[in-house]
C-alpha cells in the first residue's frame, strides 16, 4: 500500500518551519532506525514514549504501542504532522473531513466521512492542522512502533468520545501533562 499523503503544505511564513512533506520524510527515516527503535522500552501494560528532536524546531517522539492499545480520538491543537510505523503495523481511523480546532464542545459527523488505514513496514502519512483521528494496535500479541512528527511543536490535545455520528469535546492536554 503506498503512503497516504496530504498535499505538501508550504512553510509557515514567519517562522519557516518544515512542511507536512518534511515531517512525512524525517518519520519515515526515523522508523528505518533500528537501533533507535531497539533502544524504545517496552511495557507490556501501557504506551511508552521518547522524545526526539525534529527538522527545523518540530517536535517529535517515537512510541511504543503494546498489543490492543490506542490514543482514543483526538485533534492535535492546530499543529500539522505526519507519523510513519517502524515495527508491527498500527491502525489509523481518521475523520474526512475538515473540523474547526475550536469553538464547539459536541458535532453530529456527516454520513460517509470515516477512513481507515493499516501502516507498517515504514509506511506513514501526513495531516494538516484539522486532523482528528485515533491510532490503534489492533494485534493481540505484537508490540508496534511508531515515530510522530508535529509543527509547530503541539500546544495542546483535544480528546473526544465518539458515539456513532456524535464526537463530543472530553478534555484538552497541555504538554506539561506528557513530560
Amino acid at each position: 500500500m503506498p503512503d497516504v499523503r496530504t498535499p505538501a503544505r508550504p512553510r509557515p511564513a514567519a517562522t519557516g518551519g518544515p512542511s507536512a512533506a518534511e515531517l512525512l520524510d524525517f518519520a519515515r527515516r526515523t522508523s528505518a532506525d533500528a537501533a533507535l527503535v531497539a533502544s524504545l522500552p517496552l511495557d507490556p501494560e501501557g504506551r511508552t514514549w521518547i522524545r526526539l528532536d525534529g527538522p527545523g524546531g518540530s517536535e517529535a517522539w517515537l512510541i511504543g504501542w503494546p498489543p490492543g492499545t490506542g490514543t482514543g480520538w483526538h485533534d492535535h491543537g492546530g499543529s500539522y504532522g505526519a507519523f510513519a510505523a517502524a515495527a508491527g503495523e498500527l491502525t489509523e481511523q481518521s475523520l474526512a473531513a475538515q473540523l474547526p480546532t475550536e469553538g464547539w464542545k459536541i458535532l453530529e459527523l456527516a454520513d460517509g466521512v470515516d477512513r481507515q488505514r493499516k501502516l507498517a513496514g515504514g509506511r506513514g502519512r501526513a495531516f494538516g492542522p484539522h486532523h482528528v483521528h485515533q491510532v490503534l494496535n489492533l494485534s493481540e500479541d505484537t508490540h508496534a512502533v511508531s515515530v510522530h512528527a508535529y509543527y509547530p511543536p503541539l500546544p495542546l490535545m483535544r480528546r473526544y468520545s465518539r458515539t456513532g455520528p456524535v464526537l463530543r469535546l472530553e478534555e484538552v492536554e497541555r504538554p506539561e501533562d506528557w513530560r
